[in-house]
């Protein structure tokens, strides 16, 4: 299996064969040859439906704990559950058992802090939640149509090529991080200026093209016959990128606001 984007897909069993563009499924009675009944989850191999399932719950706890951030204006709540979330986040990564729990709580957690920052970003900028999100959906789905369609290819070198921009834009949000603390604006990465819109609109396109990686892996992972269980795993890291893709485009949208 090629290595995706997203770190947590390491964990997934090994496995062989390509592929792409087609999301297929195993029979329902499991393994090929295999009787048609139901096996456990351990050991019924993954299909595409246990994907979008893991995947539509775990959004959904996402929306859910952001409505109830938001509607109950409890914005402060926003940067501890940042740093929370960054731990479950490294914590679900590493670990190598299964814990649609921890994925849940994740999920509700970064739920909690897209709502606080969503809210903060509406009331200054009336609508620009709507149109982040309207963004994201459009990107995601298009994506999925290139994917599906098979406009862009997943190779080792498109993967080689989106984990390198991946590590780049991050050593450089650190960087222009930890510049902050000496010069107002650090690099001027994040200040709203022209940098600052072309940084974003950068790592839009790597978070776009990190999903080609990730449709990528769940293809592989159904036609290998991985675990249904594992579908959690897909779930959490298309979970990742659309919460990284909606921050950019949120912060773009501002850039063009002010």
């Amino acid at each position: 299996m090629r290595s995706s984007s997203n770190p947590v897909f390491r964990d997934l069993p090994a496995m062989s064969g390509r592929g792409y563009a087609t999301f297929d499924r195993y029979p329902a009675g499991g393994y090929p040859g295999a009787p048609a009944t139901q096996a456990p989850a351990d050991r019924r191999p993954m299909t595409i439906d246990d994907v979008v399932t893991k995947t539509g719950i775990t959004l959904g706890v996402l929306v859910a704990a952001g409505a109830a951030t938001w509607i109950t204006g409890l914005y402060g709540l926003a940067l501890p559950a940042a740093l929370v979330g960054f731990v479950l986040a490294l914590v679900i990564t590493f670990k190598k058992v299964v814990s649609p729990p921890l994925i849940l709580a994740y999920a509700a957690v970064e739920g909690v802090f897209l709502g606080g920052i969503s809210g903060i970003f509406n009331d200054r900028f009336s609508g620009i939640v709507i149109q982040a999100v309207v963004g994201t959906a459009a990107v995601f789905g298009g994506m999925l149509v290139v994917y599906k369609t098979g406009a862009i290819r997943v190779t080792p070198k498109l993967t080689k090529w989106v984990i390198g921009s991946l590590i780049g834009v991050v050593g450089l949000m650190l960087v222009n991080l930890i510049a902050g603390f000496f010069v107002e604006g650090g690099l001027g990465l994040r200040s709203g200026g022209p940098l600052a819109i072309i940084f974003s609109l950068v790592c839009i396109g790597i978070a776009a093209f990190s999903f080609l990686l990730d449709f990528d892996a769940a293809d592989q992972a159904i036609r290998a016959g991985t675990p249904a269980r594992f579908a959690w795993y897909i779930a959490f890291g298309l979970t990742v990128t659309l919460v990284w893709l909606y921050l950019e485009i949120l912060r773009l949208l501002s850039y063009f606001r002010e």
